[in-house]
């Protein structure tokens, strides 16, 4: 079975997820290596998506400029 690509807005919530957890030291030693790894990876994600999309954006307008 093919693995869902996470969305936008999932890795945003993850990402706070994570903060709140780093924010209130709920994670041992052994937890915090993975979930910085974690949010990077998902910060790495939400970039990539937001240049998907400001570059389709911008497609978008400059077509409507040569109309």
């Amino acid at each position: 079975m093919a693995k869902k690509e996470i969305t936008y807005n999932e890795a945003i919530i993850e990402i706070e997820e994570i903060l709140h957890q780093l924010e209130d030291e709920q994670l041992n030693i052994d937890e915090l290596s993975d979930k910085v790894k974690r949010a990077s990876f998902l910060i790495k994600l939400c970039k990539k998506k937001l240049n998907k999309t400001e570059g389709e954006i911008q497609n978008v307008l400059d077509d409507i400029d040569l109309e």
